[in-house]
C-alpha cells in the first residue's frame, strides 16, 4: 500500500512539475486566443476604437455605519468611433458587487456601473476595487470605492 502511494504522490507531482513548466515555456507572450478574443480591441483600426471615458474613477462614501449597504453609480461615455462593450466587471471583495450593462454603448452614449457596497462586518477605512473588462485599449479600467465604517456606539459618543 506504501509502494501504491508512492507512486501516486510521484505521478502528481511530474504532473504539477510538467504543467508549470509548459506553461513558462511562452516567453511571456500572449496566446492568440486571448488576442483574438472579439471582446478586445485587436479588430478595430487605430483611432476608432471605443474609448471608456468616467466621470470618476473613484467614490467616498464617507462615514457609514456598520452593516448599511451603499451604492454608487459611476457614469461613464463611449468617447470613441466604435461600440463599446463591457464584457465583465469584479470586484477585489465579496462584500462589492458591480453591476452593469452588456447591451453595447454606441459612441456619445452614456452608461453606467453600480456598485453596491455591503458594509456588514466591516470596521474602520475600507477601499475596495472594481475592475472593468472591455473592448478598449487597454482593456482594463480600476475604479475605487472607500468608505470609514463606524460602529452605530462609535457615531453616538
Amino acid at each position: 500500500m506504501k509502494t501504491f502511494l508512492n507512486f501516486i504522490f510521484c505521478i502528481t507531482l511530474l504532473t504539477l512539475i510538467y504543467s508549470c513548466h509548459r506553461n513558462k515555456t511562452n516567453n511571456g507572450q500572449i496566446s492568440t486566443d486571448v488576442v483574438n478574443n472579439t471582446n478586445t480591441a485587436s479588430d478595430t483600426k487605430k483611432g476608432e476604437e471605443p474609448i471608456l471615458k468616467f466621470e470618476n474613477e473613484m467614490h467616498d462614501f464617507g462615514k457609514v455605519i456598520q452593516g448599511e449597504k451603499v451604492v454608487f453609480s459611476f457614469k461613464f461615455k463611449n468617447a470613441g468611433k466604435a461600440d463599446l462593450l463591457i464584457s465583465d466587471a469584479y470586484a477585489s471583495c465579496g462584500c462589492t458587487i458591480p453591476k452593469f450593462s452588456k447591451e453595447p454603448i454606441k459612441p456619445g452614449d452614456e452608461g453606467v456601473i453600480e456598485v453596491a457596497f455591503n458594509t456588514e462586518g466591516k470596521k474602520g477605512f475600507q477601499e475596495k476595487t472594481v475592475t472593468v473588462i472591455a473592448n478598449t485599449q487597454p482593456n482594463e479600467k480600476q475604479l475605487k470605492i472607500k468608505a470609514n465604517v463606524y460602529l452605530p456606539e462609535d457615531l453616538k459618543k
